[in-house]
């Protein structure tokens, strides 16, 4: 049977829901009747939303699906500014509870038709009574249409317990806008054939309900709310975001690495003439400390950093030398000279250098002295002792490590991410042929 509709009908539902997030905004989201959450994981793309919450009394179908909302390997390798948290309940829509109030969105998608009338009336008090949120999107078919459905008999699904009217679906939206304090606009989804649409309206029918008063709170039911908890969360899961100082450190963290072995990399090649990597510092094992001290000045052409900022650092190279904690002053020949086999050497790279060549670095820190803050008590990087510059050690080993690329983050602690999977079924019998 070829498709009464294209896109169908129960994406064109999520996609005006989408649409609504798009233009809206909403922070906070709940989907009642999430089922097998396909339009949470649509919305879980759409990073103005902190929090989308999901709610059916089916937890097995949700269990099932709840993985499809984990975050992505690219969540956890590049973490951007952007908060989220997805919370998953079991519960019903007639029941109350504390944690859905106050929401900017509520969407309740082909859902009341599966409830009891009287059902319906507990479901309005709970929703637009008790959680009072901003906006609230239901859809329902319309009965109207049904004549248009090829092979229907009866209702569109065996579980639906009534089909309303276009007349019937308004008297019921006036009404819960006069008791709750809300207005609404009538639309749908899934045109009807052409010339027929004034006379049978939409397949799908949807109330889009705004409380008056905006984001003002209107609680009808007063302090009770706070001692109601009859929802079971199922799954919680927070998306890394770089507000968590923790995933912004190691993301700052592996930026300075990565720079600051470039950065040592160019100069030890000017020094020693070898532009292949491939130098030697010295044949003889723990030999002396280098460090190389560098101007502060900012680079003109952030495209070509590090040969710029390699250009700056060869000319200002002087020897530093550690023993016993302490560092010393040396002569410029100690590239090739060390006359203690109990010295360290390292290069010396500094803050402000790193600072001009990655415009990320700026970003993520902030300021110098932040970046300095957030580098020091680490294990990850060894800094100078006036906190001033990034020592890192002088070793062949180094530049092999550094081969291994920047977008490595396994040692941040990201290596077990892993995708996950988005199948999904389809939503209702009926409209697997439509």
């Amino acid at each position: 049977m070829v498709p009464m509709f294209s896109p169908p009908l129960h994406r064109q539902r999520h996609q005006f829901v989408i649409d609504f997030v798009k233009r809206n905004k909403p922070k906070k989201v709940l989907d009642l009747g999430c089922s097998e959450c396909v339009l949470l994981k649509k919305l879980k793309f759409h990073r103005e939303i902190e929090l989308l919450v999901g709610v059916d009394i089916d937890g097995v179908k949700v269990k099932k699906r709840k993985n499809g909302l984990a975050p992505l390997s690219t969540d956890y390798l590049q973490p951007s500014y952007d908060q989220l948290r997805i919370d998953l309940y079991q519960g019903s829509v007639t029941q109350k509870d504390a944690r859905l109030k106050g929401f900017d969105l509520v969407t309740s998608i082909e859902l009341i038709e599966h409830l009891t009338l009287a059902d319906v009336e507990l479901f309005s008090e709970v929703v637009f009574g008790y959680m009072t949120p901003v906006a609230v999107i239901i859809s329902t078919p319309n009965s109207d249409f049904n004549p248009l459905l090829p092979g229907r008999v009866g209702f569109r699904h065996s579980d639906h317990k009534f089909e309303w009217s276009r007349a019937e679906f308004k008297s019921w939206a006036l009404k819960v806008c006069l008791k709750y304090g809300y207005e609404v606009e009538l639309t749908g989804v899934g045109q009807a054939p052409p010339g027929q649409q004034e006379g049978v309206g939409f397949c799908s029918q949807i109330g889009v309900f705004q409380r008056l008063g905006g984001t003002e709170c209107c609680d009808m039911f007063g302090d009770e709310a706070e001692d109601v908890f009859s929802y079971t969360l199922l799954y919680s899961i927070d998306y890394p975001s770089l507000h968590d100082n923790n995933i912004l450190r190691r993301v700052l963290v592996s930026e300075v690495v990565y720079w600051a072995e470039k950065l040592k990399r160019r100069w030890v090649e000017e020094k020693t003439g070898e532009r292949d990597g491939a130098y030697k510092l010295c044949q003889a094992e723990g030999e002396g400390e280098e460090c190389l001290n560098a101007s502060e000045q900012h680079m003109a052409m952030e495209e070509k950093q590090t040969a710029a900022c390699g250009g700056e650092m060869n000319n200002l190279v002087e020897l530093l030398e550690e023993q016993d904690g302490e560092l010393f002053r040396t002569n410029s020949q100690g590239l090739q000279e060390s006359e203690s086999c109990n010295l360290r050497r390292f290069v010396s790279v500094p803050l402000a250098v790193l600072w001009s060549c990655c415009p990320k670095v700026r970003a993520l820190s902030g300021s110098l002295s932040n970046l300095r803050n957030l580098l020091m008590g680490g294990p990850e990087v060894k800094l100078s002792q006036d906190g001033s510059a990034v020592l890192l050690s002088y070793q062949e080993q180094d530049l092999e490590d550094e081969e291994k690329g920047h977008d490595d983050l396994e040692d941040s602690g990201y290596a077990e991410a892993k995708l996950c999977p988005h199948n999904t079924g389809p939503e209702e019998d009926w409209e697997e042929n439509v």
